[in-house]
């Protein structure tokens, strides 16, 4: 292996430069996934075919979120910030073992996921086998689109290590890739698999994992950098990341449980309503824009800064780091949550009401999405956190309080689905999450020299600004009922996003300065 790069010097700055490199791959990229949902709502609807595909591709998708970017990157920066600083010569070996044994593990996965594809859906949806046919077509979907976990799994370790030397625009690049590929794969299904489109989307997932994986190896060699096969299987880095993931992974199989409930919950038409799971999924992504854009990209640009001051003993520029991203965390974070409440039923019109996506389908999705936006807030700050039990090589007690939060959000799905269907099931998450913070942020305070990262003030403060924007954006959309409902929301965010900025800059927020030179910029 070759490097051209020397570690990077970790900043605010750079953490903010690094996340507006991931947010502008990541808003291609949701632009991208819109298009994609707005023409797959389109044609599918939340039918059955809409049905199985997004609970087959689920599958691949778990095990993708329990072995691939998460567990990568917080087991595996770490351990490789510590290589770059004091084994460097040793860097290629480590690589090389880490890339054999992902190989070995992912494909082992993917072959027992593909046999026993029948069992596995009668756990994560056991309501598919009263509607004929449902169950067998998710059981097929599942196995044509399982060795995607293989493809996307390496992505993320090539992407996790272009993290270490401080290179994020490909990593932000890639999904947008995936997302172009599935676009055209949604046309080529219309008119080749005409009896049954969902066949062509489960091989455009296929399709889409390659490309995202040979366009991180190329992106990997233009800086310097290439996997060579390790001279011994057994190397003590990787052996260190694999005690580190092993943590990761439990913690992540933990949150899956949770979205196993909540799927089991759904697939239950009787109790929630029919098409609950596709309804889900809508509401979710939705959700994930904002979570995308800036919680998951700032705490990924965060991790390798609160690594290096990890490994180097900087404890006060370690809490700084934390301080700043849990800062503007809530900064974004929260007005997002605000305005998504506002306008949960008229976004979800205006990007999906049309053609098999009736008023029905709206109504389950918005209800949805109007409690998953409580929770904004908590989602990203509980991202913040977990990064800094992973820079500091503690895998272990993020997986205690997400075991706490699974028993808190799988009580809350029995006990709220009943009175409220859908919304239910996705209050209980929401509720989760807030006590998932609260406990991240109580074990990890002795190990912190600040003994406040977020105060009320500032919290109430961002409220305030968050509030008078809605109520601009409010009126503005009552003054624009004229128009057709998109034009009328556009302006409403635009509203949004300005009463917003102004009033942050009138009450002395210096993130509102910050955000505003890198949008410039």
């Amino acid at each position: 292996m070759s490097t051209v790069k020397e570690i990077p010097s970790f900043s605010a700055g750079s953490i903010a430069r690094s996340t507006s490199v991931l947010t502008s791959g990541t808003l291609l990229s949701r632009i991208l996934g819109f298009v994609r949902d707005i023409l797959f709502a389109r044609f599918f609807g939340t039918g059955v075919g809409a049905d199985a595909f997004v609970t087959a591709f689920r599958l691949p998708n778990l095990f993708r979120d329990i072995m691939g970017e998460g567990a990568a990157n917080s087991a595996f920066v770490p351990v490789m910030m510590q290589y770059k600083h004091k084994q460097s010569g040793e860097v290629g070996e480590f690589l090389g073992a880490c890339f054999f044994w992902a190989l070995v593990i992912l494909s082992g996965i993917t072959a027992a996921g593909m046999l026993f594809a029948p069992q596995l859906i009668r756990c994560i949806a056991p309501g598919f086998a009263d509607t004929p046919g449902k169950f067998e077509l998710t059981v097929m979907l599942t196995r044509i689109m399982f060795p995607y976990l293989i493809l996307i799994g390496l992505t993320a370790l090539l992407s996790a290590v272009q993290f270490t030397y401080g290179a994020f625009f490909a990593p932000a690049l890639g999904p947008a890739l995936m997302n172009v590929v599935l676009i055209f794969s949604i046309f080529v299904s219309i008119v080749f698999f005409s009896d049954n489109p969902v066949y062509g989307m489960a091989f455009g997932v296929l399709a889409g994992g390659l490309v995202q994986y040979l366009f991180q190896q190329a992106a990997l060699r233009r800086v310097g950098l290439w996997i060579v096969p390790p001279r011994q299987m057994f190397n003590e880095g990787a052996s260190r990341v694999g005690r580190l993931i092993v943590p990761r992974i439990a913690g992540s199989a933990v949150y899956q449980l949770n979205v196993f409930v909540d799927t089991v919950c759904a697939s239950l038409g009787s109790v929630v309503g029919l098409g609950g799971i596709a309804a889900i999924y809508y509401a979710t992504r939705l959700v994930q824009l904002p979570m995308g854009l800036f919680a998951v990209a700032l705490s990924t640009a965060s991790l390798p800064s609160l690594s290096a001051h990890a490994a180097a003993g900087r404890k006060e520029e370690f809490d700084k780091t934390l301080v700043f991203a849990l800062r503007n965390i809530v900064f974004v974070m929260l007005p997002a949550s605000i305005f998504l409440v506002c306008f949960a039923v008229s976004v979800v019109r205006v990007l999906f009401e049309r053609g098999a996506f009736d008023a029905h389908s709206t109504y389950q999705t918005a209800s949805a999405l109007l409690f998953y936006s409580l929770a904004l807030t908590g989602y990203g700050a509980s991202r913040i956190l977990a990064s800094a039990f992973h820079a500091l090589q503690d895998t272990r007690t993020p997986v205690i309080v997400a075991l706490i939060c699974l028993g808190v959000n799988a009580v809350l799905d029995v006990v709220l689905m009943f009175p409220l269907g859908l919304s239910g099931l996705a209050l209980a998450s929401a509720f989760s999450s807030v006590v998932n913070v609260f406990l991240l942020r109580k074990f990890l305070r002795a190990r912190l020299l600040t003994p406040v990262l977020v105060s009320a003030a500032f919290f109430v403060r961002v409220l305030l600004c968050s509030a008078v924007a809605a109520v601009v954006a409010c009126a503005g959309m009552a003054f624009f009922s004229s128009l057709p409902e998109v034009a009328g929301l556009v302006f409403s965010v635009c509203l949004f996003v300005v009463a917003y900025f102004l009033c942050a800059r009138a009450m002395g927020f210096e993130q509102a300065g910050q955000m505003l030179k890198l949008f410039r910029r």
